[in-house]
């Protein structure tokens, strides 16, 4: 049989199911990113040669650029869908999870990398890096609704926010285990460098292009555009094209692209904040990247197959669920103390902190740049770190959600 055709085959069942996920998931309780992940499970199993191979470990290029497609088209749905104006006072909750919080996950995560398997410090430091973030793929169940939504939620928002802006956050800890492995392997760079280069400059230079642009294209779209009719735009595809656009300058100027999308995004929707618009693109973004998802999903059950898992061992394991069930959410739990939210509210934004597609993007783009003796171990390790949390949050998160809007949630507006 012809491989494409079973390829774009598969491809339109897959997108096409996604057109009734969302009500099934909300019906059943169980996430479409289990269902789709055993899909690809039976699909390779059934056809293990008319299918690309998806074992990340052999492809690491094509890995690293599809989810990292995946993962921007995320960020800019994310960015758009947050109705709250940026200020400390009102993003306390997100800061603490990507500041406090997150530096503790990856500090605890590489100690117990290094304890548990003898991992050097880069590759340790690398592990902890990459399981660190909340994934914005995987983790549409636990986030805020659409542009509008009268909703107020604190627990949902905290997770959204956290989401859109930790990948950000975590890269420059994935650099400084790549500058490690290079200084132990070749003598090259600092963590001087790596400082002023990875930890403050792609820093700014993806925060200051991401207000510019989004602005800007705000600006052009709901300012120019509503008094010059030759431009004006009521075409959701905006939103996708801003996402490339942002990205690759980013990119280009040496910034980290993950923070300029979801800033432009974040930007955008800011700029006449009520505007019908921003549900157009919201929904193309959603869309969009829901077809992504399904796409990645099944290519990830599918490396299933390919004996990613085939070294797992106990220790791998042990140190999988004690991440989940207790790392990030104690790391979480304590940087939000002093924050004024019910204990309850607290525990559900630590235990929510989904693993997916982000982690799988760091592990590719680290080893292109660097050598890791222990590439093998922490490729499975993260992979049954996913898969658990996959099990895990997508069983548990739409009923836990809905008890805990019934309870905390506020209509505002």
């Amino acid at each position: 049989m012809d491989q494409y055709i079973i390829i774009i085959s598969v491809i339109g069942i897959a997108a096409l199911g996604m057109a009734w996920m969302p009500a099934i998931s909300k019906r059943t309780g169980i996430s479409y990113a289990i269902i789709y992940m055993l899909a690809g499970v039976l699909i390779y199993l059934v056809f293990p040669h008319l299918l690309p191979n998806a074992d990340p470990r052999k492809h690491q290029t094509y890995t690293s650029h599809l989810t990292e497609l995946v993962v921007i088209i995320s960020l800019m749905g994310t960015g758009i869908k947050i109705d709250r104006s940026f200020a400390y006072k009102t993003w306390k909750t997100p800061i603490r999870l990507v500041t406090w919080g997150m530096l503790g996950c990856i500090g605890i995560a590489a100690l117990l990398g290094y304890g548990f398997f003898g991992m050097d410090v880069a590759s340790a430091l690398l592990l902890g890096a990459a399981l660190a973030p909340t994934d914005p793929v995987l983790a549409s169940d636990v986030q805020v609704g659409p542009p509008n939504e009268k909703l107020r939620f604190e627990t949902k928002f905290a997770l959204t926010a956290e989401a859109g802006m930790n990948d950000a956050f975590a890269f420059p800890f994935v650099m400084l285990a790549i500058t490690m492995s290079q200084m132990a392997n070749k003598g090259q760079g600092s963590i001087w460098e790596w400082a002023g280069y990875a930890l403050i400059l792609k820093v700014v230079i993806g925060l200051v292009i991401g207000v510019i642009i989004g602005r800007l294209l705000g600006y052009l779209i709901f300012s120019v555009g509503d008094r010059l009719e030759v431009l004006e735009t009521r075409d959701g595809f905006v939103a996708l094209s801003l996402t490339l656009m942002v990205y690759g300058i980013t990119e280009l100027a040496h910034g980290y692209g993950f923070m300029a999308v979801f800033v432009a995004g974040l930007s955008l929707r800011h700029y006449e904040r009520g505007h019908k618009l921003h549900t157009k693109l919201h929904d193309f973004t959603d869309q969009t990247e829901r077809i992504m998802v399904a796409i990645v999903l099944i290519l990830f059950g599918g490396s299933l197959t390919t004996g990613i898992l085939n070294n797992l061992t106990w220790p791998m394991v042990t140190f999988s669920i004690l991440f989940l069930f207790i790392v990030r959410p104690l790391t979480s739990y304590l940087s939000l103390f002093g924050i004024q939210l019910h204990s309850r509210e607290k525990w559900v934004i630590s235990f929510f902190g989904i693993r997916g597609m982000g982690s799988i993007y760091y592990l590719s783009y680290a080893f292109k740049e660097a050598h890791f003796p222990y590439a093998e171990q922490i490729w499975t390790v993260v992979t049954f770190t996913i898969l658990l949390s996959i099990f895990v949050h997508g069983l548990t998160a739409t009923t836990v959600m809905k008890r805990m809007e019934a309870r905390f949630a506020n209509e505002i507006g």
